[in-house]
């Protein structure tokens, strides 16, 4: 027979791995440089936001070193108040840009920068990696190894978008227009319908709970009336 003290110690154990096993795959995740387009059509401009919140092997961070594809002609580096910004040439495109620390950002604490971009016209279906050299004060991790199609993630993938092909109707080197107003009007739409269809269901919820009750009071008080003798 099992002893009711070691099945709760098992069960503790078994609750206590799985916590840990879900709270250690987001901060796994979280373990990178990541970036989001404000828009990936070709031809167009989008504004790259790379986020990160840790630094090397918890060592602050110090400085940030962006590798530019060759095909993107155009980077516009965002203005940061705590960050110094260096362009680093290759000829007449920008080649690197380089944002240095004026605070050094603690591991624990998320910070972003910004790289507007204008997207090849002819790019669609390209998948453009942003190499990331992260500097800390006590060593440096490369952000520069490439994801492959049907294999694990690196230790340390690049940043990368997939360029989309470009909205009809979309102007030479225009990000956002009317497709993105579209969007967005679809969204409030979805976004309404959504809430309509909440509020009929607390409507009829409330409808049958509100039934419900009558038929319990009616029957509580016939329950309680005497009986009448035949």
């Amino acid at each position: 027979m099992t002893c009711p003290a070691r099945t709760a110690a098992i069960a503790t154990s078994a609750l206590v791995g799985g916590a840990l096993l879900a709270l250690a795959a987001p901060l796994a995740a979280s373990a990178h440089i990541t970036v989001t387009p404000s828009d990936t059509a070709a031809g167009s401009y989008s504004v790259l936001t790379f986020g990160f919140s840790h630094g090397c092997e918890a060592s602050p961070t110090t400085k940030l070193t962006f590798d530019i594809p060759d095909e993107i002609e155009s980077v516009k580096p965002t203005l940061n108040s705590n960050w110094t910004i260096e362009k680093v040439a290759d000829g007449e495109r920008t080649s690197q840009i380089v944002y240095t620390a004026i605070t050094p950002v603690e591991d624990g604490y998320r910070d972003t920068i910004e790289l507007q971009v204008a997207l090849p016209e002819d790019a669609a279906g390209t998948t453009f990696e942003f190499p990331v050299l992260q500097t800390c004060e006590t060593g440096e991790t490369a952000w520069n190894e490439p994801m492959v199609e049907g294999e694990a993630e690196p230790e340390h993938p690049a940043p990368s978008i997939t360029v989309t092909e470009a909205a009809e109707g979309e102007g030479e080197g225009h990000g956002h227009g009317a497709s993105a107003d579209a969007a967005e009007s679809d969204e409030h739409e979805a976004s309404d319908a959504a809430a309509d269809s909440s509020d009929t269901v607390a409507r009829v919820l409330g409808i049958g709970g509100l039934a419900v009750g009558v038929v319990g009071i009616v029957l509580a008080i016939t329950a309680r009336r005497p009986r009448k003798d035949a």
